[in-house]
């Protein structure tokens, strides 16, 4: 019988956890494999950590990693991918908008032998238009920057097979985009459309600026396009640079030296000074990522560990405190 890992990031989400688990072990219970689900508390200011550990008092299913502090969603991702023991391993958020019962069709896709069965959007309840339009943009716009094929219009809800989920383990990469490695790794893949449901409480905890900033993130870790980019600009300007000084030299000789206008100075001199902070920015970006993987800092710690029954059964270590992952 395959035993089947389901990891949960969390963030303040005490207000649907309950909910979420009675849907997800009704689907689990009827699939006939053997489970566990690992809720990774990614530093709750709430009561989180107190739902998922009364869940793994009532449940031999649960387990529950905490972590010593807020490391992100991608980091959370990776340390419950760490712990999972499954030969099959299921990524999901904890607020409904992904139907645990889609999970079912997954493992039946994954059965027919295909690595990683991702659930793609046919439409969007709950998000705003300008939030559906710049999601639309942003998976197409990756598309067209990395060599790597991300699916448009999916997020981390997907199942992976036991070895696609070893190769991913392998990317230790702090920066983190985790559509990106998701589709670097390769393996076959199959999508399962769905369709995604608004948040069943609480809030999303992602705004614009953190969109933003993720969108970057996903951007200068699979593509150094942005450097070219800089590089062809700077080569433009210099082309026109050098074009306006050899008119200048010909309007000189012509017509005499006429004083040039102060507005056209200043335009100029703007121009060129923004033209240099942006490439200075962009070259930036890719400097802070190296600083930062090169200092070689663990990707988390863990707080505690509350491992569920399939770990006891397969024999591992009951509770790791503190650990450097």
């Amino acid at each position: 019988m395959s035993t089947v890992s389901i990891v949960v990031p969390a963030y303040d989400e005490e207000e649907v956890l309950e909910t979420f688990h009675s849907r997800l072990a009704a689907t689990l219970n009827e699939t006939g494999h053997e489970w566990e689900v690992i809720y990774v508390n990614d530093g709750s200011r709430d009561h989180s950590l107190d739902v998922m550990r009364n869940l793994k008092t009532s449940d031999k299913h649960v387990a529950v990693l905490n972590l010593s502090r807020n490391f992100g969603k991608e980091i959370a991702l990776t340390a419950g991918l760490d712990k999972a023991i499954g030969d099959a391993v299921v990524i999901i958020d904890a607020d409904l908008q992904d139907p645990p019962e889609l999970i079912s069709e997954l493992l039946r896709v994954w059965e027919s032998g295909v690595d990683v069965v991702y659930a793609q959007r046919h439409s969007r309840r709950g998000d705003t238009w300008l939030k559906q339009r710049t999601a639309f943009l942003f998976y197409r716009v990756m598309r067209r920057l990395t060599k790597i094929e991300i699916p448009p219009d999916t997020g981390d809800f997907r199942l992976m097979s036991r070895r696609a989920v070893d190769a991913l383990l392998q990317l230790r990469e702090h920066h983190r985009f985790m559509k990106g490695l998701f589709a670097w790794v390769g393996f076959s893949s199959r999508a399962v459309p769905y369709q995604r449901e608004a948040r069943a409480a609480g809030l999303s905890k992602w705004n614009y600026w953190k969109l933003w900033n993720f969108a970057l993130e996903g951007i200068t870790s699979f593509t150094v396009l942005p450097l070219k980019i800089a590089t062809y600009l700077g080569l433009t300007i210099a082309f026109l640079s050098a074009a306006y000084a050899v008119y200048l030299v010909i309007l000189t000789l012509v017509y005499g030296n006429p004083v040039p206008g102060y507005p056209s100075l200043i335009v100029a001199i703007l121009f060129m000074g923004s033209t240099q902070l942006i490439v200075l920015g962009i070259i930036g970006e890719y400097l802070g990522r190296s600083f930062n993987e090169l200092k070689q800092r663990p990707l988390y710690f863990v707080e505690s560990y509350l491992p569920s029954s399939a770990r006891l059964n397969q024999g591992r270590p009951t509770e790791r405190t503190g650990d450097a992952e």
